[in-house]
Protein backbone atom coordinates (compact mmCIF):
# COMPACT_ATOMS: atom_id res chain seq x y z
CA UNK A 1 0.00 0.00 0.00
CA UNK A 2 2.57 3.03 1.28
CA UNK A 3 5.74 2.13 -0.27
CA UNK A 4 8.06 1.05 2.60
CA UNK A 5 11.35 3.35 1.51
CA UNK A 6 8.24 5.96 3.02
CA UNK A 7 7.56 4.77 5.79
CA UNK A 8 11.00 4.20 6.97
CA UNK A 9 11.49 7.93 5.50
CA UNK A 10 8.86 8.56 8.41
CA UNK A 11 9.82 6.60 10.99
CA UNK A 12 7.22 3.98 11.41
CA UNK A 13 8.21 1.52 13.60
CA UNK A 14 8.39 -2.45 12.78
CA UNK A 15 6.47 -4.20 15.16
CA UNK A 16 6.14 -8.15 15.70
CA UNK A 17 3.00 -9.86 17.26
CA UNK A 18 2.53 -13.48 17.60
CA UNK A 19 -0.21 -15.52 15.99
CA UNK A 20 -3.32 -15.57 18.15
CA UNK A 21 -2.38 -11.83 19.64
CA UNK A 22 -4.49 -9.15 19.52
CA UNK A 23 -3.35 -6.13 17.33
CA UNK A 24 -6.09 -3.35 19.12
CA UNK A 25 -9.67 -4.32 20.54
CA UNK A 26 -13.28 -3.36 19.58
CA UNK A 27 -14.03 -0.53 20.64
CA UNK A 28 -10.36 1.17 21.48
CA UNK A 29 -9.44 4.40 19.84
CA UNK A 30 -7.59 4.41 16.57
CA UNK A 31 -4.06 5.61 17.22
CA UNK A 32 -1.48 4.12 14.28
CA UNK A 33 -1.88 3.07 10.70
CA UNK A 34 -0.88 0.20 10.52
CA UNK A 35 0.51 -2.13 7.27
CA UNK A 36 1.41 -5.97 6.98
CA UNK A 37 5.07 -6.46 6.18
CA UNK A 38 4.88 -10.32 6.43
CA UNK A 39 2.23 -12.97 7.89
CA UNK A 40 -1.61 -12.56 8.04
CA UNK A 41 -3.59 -10.69 10.21
CA UNK A 42 -7.50 -10.17 10.50
CA UNK A 43 -10.40 -7.88 11.50
CA UNK A 44 -13.41 -9.48 13.16
CA UNK A 45 -16.38 -9.42 15.85
CA UNK A 46 -18.05 -11.47 18.12
CA UNK A 47 -21.49 -11.33 18.67
CA UNK A 48 -23.36 -12.59 22.06
CA UNK A 49 -23.30 -15.98 21.11
CA UNK A 50 -19.64 -16.29 20.36
CA UNK A 51 -20.15 -16.36 16.65
CA UNK A 52 -17.16 -14.90 14.78
CA UNK A 53 -17.73 -12.39 11.76
CA UNK A 54 -14.58 -11.77 9.96
CA UNK A 55 -14.67 -7.99 8.54
CA UNK A 56 -11.44 -8.63 6.65
CA UNK A 57 -8.29 -10.77 6.20
CA UNK A 58 -4.99 -8.61 5.42
CA UNK A 59 -1.48 -9.91 4.20
CA UNK A 60 1.62 -8.82 3.32
CA UNK A 61 1.79 -5.18 1.53
CA UNK A 62 -1.43 -4.29 2.48
CA UNK A 63 -3.23 -1.81 5.67
CA UNK A 64 -6.02 -2.16 8.02
CA UNK A 65 -7.90 -0.22 10.00
CA UNK A 66 -7.29 3.20 8.13
CA UNK A 67 -11.39 4.55 8.39
CA UNK A 68 -11.35 5.15 12.57
CA UNK A 69 -8.29 7.33 12.06
CA UNK A 70 -10.31 9.44 9.30
CA UNK A 71 -13.42 9.48 11.00
CA UNK A 72 -11.38 10.06 14.54
CA UNK A 73 -13.62 7.22 16.01
CA UNK A 74 -13.64 3.94 18.14
CA UNK A 75 -12.53 1.02 16.24
CA UNK A 76 -15.99 -1.24 15.49
CA UNK A 77 -13.90 -4.86 15.12
CA UNK A 78 -11.29 -5.90 16.68
CA UNK A 79 -7.49 -7.24 14.62
CA UNK A 80 -5.85 -10.03 15.82
CA UNK A 81 -2.70 -11.92 14.31
CA UNK A 82 -3.80 -15.03 12.16
CA UNK A 83 -0.02 -15.85 12.03
CA UNK A 84 3.06 -14.61 13.70
CA UNK A 85 3.19 -11.01 11.90
CA UNK A 86 5.35 -8.06 11.55
CA UNK A 87 3.65 -4.55 10.79
CA UNK A 88 4.79 -1.01 10.07
CA UNK A 89 3.10 1.33 13.05
CA UNK A 90 2.35 4.97 12.25
CA UNK A 91 1.25 7.44 14.85
CA UNK A 92 -1.85 9.00 13.34
CA UNK A 93 -0.27 12.63 13.25
CA UNK A 94 2.57 11.45 11.31
CA UNK A 95 0.14 9.13 8.99
CA UNK A 96 -1.24 12.60 8.06
CA UNK A 97 1.72 14.33 7.50
CA UNK A 98 2.61 11.51 4.86
CA UNK A 99 -0.36 11.82 3.33
CA UNK A 100 -0.20 15.88 3.10
CA UNK A 101 3.49 15.38 1.80
CA UNK A 102 2.66 12.88 -0.80
CA UNK A 103 -0.22 12.66 -2.79
CA UNK A 104 -0.54 10.24 -5.12
CA UNK A 105 -0.24 8.09 -1.45
CA UNK A 106 -3.35 9.39 -0.77
CA UNK A 107 -4.62 9.12 -3.36
CA UNK A 108 -3.92 5.15 -3.43
CA UNK A 109 -5.44 5.04 0.23
CA UNK A 110 -8.73 6.41 -0.60
CA UNK A 111 -8.67 4.45 -4.24
CA UNK A 112 -8.06 1.32 -1.52
CA UNK A 113 -10.54 2.65 0.70
CA UNK A 114 -13.11 3.01 -1.91
CA UNK A 115 -12.69 -0.43 -2.79
CA UNK A 116 -13.14 -1.59 0.68
CA UNK A 117 -16.86 0.45 0.91
CA UNK A 118 -17.65 -1.16 -2.12
CA UNK A 119 -17.28 -4.89 -1.05
CA UNK A 120 -19.18 -4.10 2.23
CA UNK A 121 -22.22 -2.67 0.17
CA UNK A 122 -21.73 -5.78 -1.58
CA UNK A 123 -21.66 -8.31 1.39
CA UNK A 124 -24.36 -6.26 3.60
CA UNK A 125 -26.80 -7.38 0.17
CA UNK A 126 -25.05 -11.00 -0.34
CA UNK A 127 -25.85 -11.64 3.66
CA UNK A 128 -29.23 -10.37 3.63
CA UNK A 129 -30.53 -11.48 0.79
CA UNK A 130 -28.55 -14.49 -1.62
CA UNK A 131 -28.16 -17.94 -1.46
CA UNK A 132 -24.73 -19.49 -0.20
CA UNK A 133 -23.45 -20.73 -2.85
CA UNK A 134 -23.80 -16.84 -4.26
CA UNK A 135 -22.05 -15.32 -1.00
CA UNK A 136 -19.47 -17.82 -1.63
CA UNK A 137 -18.17 -17.14 -5.59
CA UNK A 138 -18.82 -13.44 -4.54
CA UNK A 139 -16.51 -13.89 -1.54
CA UNK A 140 -13.83 -15.85 -4.12
CA UNK A 141 -14.55 -13.37 -7.24
CA UNK A 142 -13.78 -10.10 -4.66
CA UNK A 143 -10.72 -11.98 -3.46
CA UNK A 144 -9.53 -13.23 -6.85
CA UNK A 145 -9.62 -9.90 -8.86
CA UNK A 146 -9.39 -6.96 -5.65
CA UNK A 147 -6.92 -9.02 -3.31
CA UNK A 148 -4.97 -10.91 -5.54
CA UNK A 149 -5.50 -8.33 -8.73
CA UNK A 150 -6.07 -11.37 -10.93
CA UNK A 151 -7.70 -11.08 -14.30
CA UNK A 152 -11.07 -13.56 -14.34
CA UNK A 153 -9.57 -15.66 -16.87
CA UNK A 154 -6.69 -16.52 -13.71
CA UNK A 155 -7.20 -18.95 -11.70
CA UNK A 156 -7.12 -18.13 -7.92
CA UNK A 157 -5.93 -21.14 -5.15
CA UNK A 158 -8.51 -19.73 -2.23
CA UNK A 159 -6.02 -19.41 0.63
CA UNK A 160 -9.16 -19.15 2.73
CA UNK A 161 -10.50 -22.26 5.19
CA UNK A 162 -13.61 -23.02 5.00
CA UNK A 163 -14.04 -21.82 8.45
CA UNK A 164 -13.32 -18.39 7.16
CA UNK A 165 -15.26 -18.48 4.46
CA UNK A 166 -17.65 -19.70 6.51
CA UNK A 167 -16.78 -16.55 9.09
CA UNK A 168 -16.39 -13.60 5.81
CA UNK A 169 -20.01 -14.73 4.35
CA UNK A 170 -22.36 -15.15 7.47
CA UNK A 171 -23.03 -18.90 6.98
CA UNK A 172 -22.25 -21.90 9.55
CA UNK A 173 -19.32 -23.74 8.35
CA UNK A 174 -21.55 -27.11 7.19
CA UNK A 175 -23.42 -24.78 4.82
CA UNK A 176 -20.04 -23.74 3.26
CA UNK A 177 -19.06 -27.10 2.94
CA UNK A 178 -22.44 -28.29 1.51
CA UNK A 179 -22.25 -25.27 -1.06
CA UNK A 180 -18.80 -25.91 -1.81
CA UNK A 181 -19.68 -29.12 -3.43
CA UNK A 182 -22.31 -28.34 -4.71
CA UNK A 183 -20.37 -25.32 -6.56
CA UNK A 184 -17.86 -27.83 -7.97
CA UNK A 185 -20.47 -30.64 -9.34
CA UNK A 186 -21.58 -26.97 -10.97
CA UNK A 187 -17.92 -26.62 -12.75
CA UNK A 188 -18.03 -23.03 -10.42
CA UNK A 189 -15.28 -23.83 -8.75
CA UNK A 190 -12.76 -26.97 -8.72
CA UNK A 191 -11.67 -28.73 -5.16
CA UNK A 192 -8.31 -30.68 -4.96
CA UNK A 193 -6.62 -31.89 -1.99
CA UNK A 194 -9.08 -29.94 -0.08
CA UNK A 195 -7.89 -26.52 -1.45
CA UNK A 196 -10.50 -24.42 -3.45
CA UNK A 197 -9.68 -23.06 -6.79
CA UNK A 198 -11.58 -20.36 -9.12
Amino acid sequence: MIDVHLLEQFNADLIEIEKGNTIFDYGSKAQFYYQVKSGEVKMNNVNRDGKEFIQGIFYAGQSFGEPPLFADVAYPAGAEAITDVELYRLPKDIFFELLKQNPDTHLKISEVLASRLYYKAIMASEISSQEPEHRILRLLDYTKKHIHELDSTDVLEVDLTRQQIADLTGLRVETVIRACKALEKKNEIQIKKRKIFR
